[in-house]
């Protein structure tokens, strides 16, 4: 399997795509060309089984091939479950994605993408003993699992870049624990600055020449692959069981997780309609209602790790949909203010003892706002994070606790250091030349 640049011009093999990152046009890799699968001759059903079958073609052909199974068994350990609710307004079931190490659905991209770089990086330049720095722009839940899954593995260190008063305090405190071999610049700008200050790195002479630098954000195909896996593993499990395809309603920011549900689609699975959830950062429904593409200035929302102005992967769904009749034709995406957040948090915990982090319930807004008839049809909504990580917002609207999960308490005790820098390439070269790490 060959990955080629949404630019045109630049192809590589998987690894080469995981280690670059960015394609050296500052474009995004993407497969040359999407395999296809019959859910009746899948038999895997557990998620590592799962994903070894439906990745073995995007890794056929690397030096990674040999390893997938390994990488699927080591990266994908933790429960992803498919909880069917009761009580609503028709067939809708919660996949719920937060049961990794940071309680984010980040986990599976980030411990997918650290162990397949761990065994690629043995097989690059063996002259080049500097380690790989990784730079990571988040908004709030990327940064923590990038950190936590590149964590003392040797070669490797990661710098992450979060805006600074735009997350979460228990999600600072996920950006910030680290040490070792990671570093958190608390960047004075927003996520988008964050964003442009990662590509601009690559793209810059001194920076790109001086560090050897990789990617983590969801621009990077290593971190989408995984994510397919589990759109598709729900899929299946709701076929098997109803015999019937699901619609899936995703909550996005950055457009990676909702991208990696229309590559399962695309590649056969029984998935129906699918429907984007963001918050007021209102980039991709307005495009879709205007065919104007119009990327502008994120805005500071309750739902904070969906805060983004210019979403990266809205480069690869154009790729894959050039025409905006078919994308139409394809998705459709709604906005959930903060009012409307609030409320439906206090609304499913008042009614169902649901528990809702901001990001989930933009996507349970959503499905409550769906049309009578359409809510007869199977409905599947991705939880992208544990409420715990936003008690500052959650509890206040519930009036009650929520439970800390074990691995986000062993986390809150652990002491932390960030590094404030400005938005600009000079400072983060500055910061990176600093650092000195073995």
């Amino acid at each position: 399997m060959k990955y080629l640049s949404t630019g045109g011009g630049h192809e590589t093999d998987l690894v080469g795509a995981i280690i670059q990152g960015l394609a050296p046009d500052g474009r995004l890799y993407v497969p040359e060309a999407l395999p296809q699968f019959d859910p009746v001759e899948l038999k895997a059903d557990s998620i590592p089984e799962i994903a070894t079958t439906l990745l073995e073609p995007f890794f056929s052909g690397s030096a990674l091939a040999p390893s997938l199974a390994e990488i699927c068994r080591e990266a994908l350990n933790f429960p992803i479950p498919l909880r069917s609710l009761d009580a609503r307004d028709g067939p809708v079931a919660v996949l719920e994605l937060f049961h990794g190490p940071t309680a984010a659905f980040k986990d599976v991209g980030a411990r997918f993408l650290a162990a397949s770089m761990e065994r690629a990086l043995p097989g690059l330049d063996a002259h080049d003993a500097r380690p790989l720095t990784i730079l990571v722009a988040t908004s709030g839940d990327t940064g923590g699992a990038v950190a936590a899954a590149f964590h003392r593995r040797p070669g490797f260190r990661v710098g992450v870049l979060f805006p600074k008063g735009q997350v979460s305090p228990r999600q600072q405190h996920q950006l910030t624990c680290w040490g070792d071999n990671i570093r958190s610049f608390e960047v004075n700008g927003s996520f988008d600055d964050c964003q442009a200050l990662v590509k601009g790195a690559f793209g810059d002479p001194a920076i790109s020449s001086t560090h050897r630098l990789g990617a983590a954000n969801s621009i990077n195909v290593g971190r989408l692959l995984p994510q397919v896996v589990y759109h598709a593993a729900a899929s299946l499990w709701h076929w098997r069981e109803h015999g019937g395809t699901a619609n899936f309603i995703v909550p996005t920011g950055n457009l990676g997780n909702a991208m990696a549900c229309i590559w399962a689609r695309a590649i056969g699975m029984p998935i129906g309609e699918i429907i984007l959830a963001t918050n007021a950062n209102r980039t991709i429904p307005d495009f879709l209602a205007t065919g104007d593409w119009q990327p502008h200035a994120s805005i500071q929302t309750l739902a904070s790790a969906m805060d983004v102005g210019d979403p990266s992967n809205m480069e690869r769904l154009r790729h894959l949909y050039p025409a905006l009749v078919d994308l139409r034709d394809r998705i459709e995406a709604y906005p959930v203010d903060d009012e409307a957040i609030r409320d439906q948090i206090a609304r499913d915990y008042e009614r169902y003892g649901d528990i809702w982090c901001p990001h989930t319930a933009t996507g349970f807004r959503v499905y409550d706002e769906l049309p009578a008839a359409s809510k007869r049809d199977a409905w599947i909504v991705a939880a992208t994070a544990h409420p715990a990580k936003f008690d500052n917002i959650v509890e206040a609207i519930i009036g009650a606790p929520v439970d800390v999960p074990p691995a986000l308490a062993a986390l809150l005790e652990r002491p932390t250091h960030v590094e404030p820098i400005e938005a600009d390439l000079v400072a983060l070269g500055d910061s990176l030349e600093a650092w000195k790490y073995n």
